[in-house]
């Protein structure tokens, strides 16, 4: 049944827990934004007055070449300054690319009922989770972004347990996606003066999860956002995103020649590139060197966003804390805490805007 678009509690029941999404609501025939999505002032997306990065796209097949040093110096002053940056020549087809984006949005325009059966409390696979915006029951306006989670555990569950529309061509991106992040780490590790073996590297992308986010066209989207700002808590993250664009970072500090200090910079899209960006965890575990920097999707009018994360973080069980190198040469700028304690954090505090970083500093 038609929700009420007037009636916050009808809207809701519709699109979360019915799981119609953003989506259904919008397929209803939208002239303006229902309330619970309207976004306060200073949460709203200003993209008169944001720039688009100027960072030129980083070419990773020089890694293995005699231009190994530069293209290494490149990854580290990206991510020890913006805390994120694009490759192109990464590896993966563009054919592959490609057909992600084209996935996302047939999966999306399914019926509704054939996205809902994977909703929270519903879903037959405790690895696959169908929803909308981030912790809708706790947020005060909610994201205009349905998504559908998966997390890997080995290729025969995900193979077995996530949908039969995706799952394929889903595990290739994922697969492919940890051996660029594990190539990264390796730069990124031997760049901090450590050592960068397969245990440590196992230690920080233990969990890896993909996910499909899809962002319909939005009847004013001066007054939503797809995604609020937060930052992520893994290690390092892979992002597909498409054409249309809407990534904005938060510059944390003066990066000459790039922005200055609390400006939010469009990461443009690219064609044949993935975005990287640095976690929290990454920072913690670099002492605070690698940037984990906050982030946002704007919404748009014209056409439906799709973009297409693969996360790496620890396992909840992982101790993390800045490596011992690195407090024996500096001191310690973060505590060692059981990653699960800070997924905890994260959650509490995600829906509040508030950065969990904080959490994990030994001045707390």
């Amino acid at each position: 049944m038609a929700p009420n678009l007037d009636e916050d509690n009808s809207l809701f029941n519709f699109v979360v827990q019915d799981g119609y999404g953003v989506k259904g609501m919008v397929d209803l025939g939208l002239s303006k934004v229902p309330a619970p999505y309207i976004q306060p002032p200073k949460e709203r997306i200003d993209k008169q007055n944001s720039r688009m990065c100027p960072l030129q796209p980083i070419d990773l097949s020089k890694l293995d070449g005699p231009e190994h040093d530069r293209v290494a110096e490149e990854i580290v002053r990206a991510a020890s300054t913006l805390g994120f940056f694009q490759v192109v020549n990464h590896g993966m087809p563009i054919e592959l690319l490609e057909k992600l984006k084209d996935t996302a949005h047939m999966f999306f325009g399914q019926a509704p009922e054939k996205k809902a059966v994977y909703r929270k409390g519903a879903s037959p696979s405790p690895l696959v989770k169908y929803g909308t915006s981030f912790v809708p029951e706790k947020e005060k306006a909610l994201e205009w972004k349905d998504y559908i989670s998966m997390t890997y555990t080995d290729d025969v569950e995900a193979l077995q347990q996530w949908p039969q529309e995706c799952k394929e061509v889903l595990l290739e991106y994922l697969k492919t996606s940890v051996m660029m992040v594990r190539k990264l780490l390796e730069v990124l590790m031997e760049n901090l003066g450590v050592k960068p073996d397969n245990s440590k590297i196992d230690a920080l992308i233990g969990s890896k999860m993909v996910n499909m986010n899809f962002y319909p066209t939005c009847p004013d989207p001066e007054l939503t956002v797809g995604v609020g700002r937060h930052s992520d808590m893994g290690a390092l993250t892979v992002l597909l995103q498409d054409g249309i664009g809407g990534l904005y970072v938060k510059v944390e500090d003066d990066i000459e020649n790039v922005g200055k200090k609390g400006e939010w910079m469009e990461i443009p899209p690219v064609d044949g590139a993935i975005v990287i960006n640095v976690g929290d965890a990454l920072q913690i575990i670099s002492n605070g060197t690698y940037k984990s920097a906050e982030h946002r999707v704007r919404t748009t009018s014209t056409k439906s966003r799709v973009s297409i994360p693969v996360f790496t973080m620890p396992k909840p069980s992982e101790k993390i804390g800045p490596l011992p190198e690195l407090v024996e040469r500096d001191g310690a700028r973060f505590r060692e805490l059981v990653f699960q304690d800070y997924i905890n954090n994260f959650f509490s505090n995600a829906h509040d805007g508030k950065n969990s970083l904080h959490f994990a500093q030994v001045n707390n």
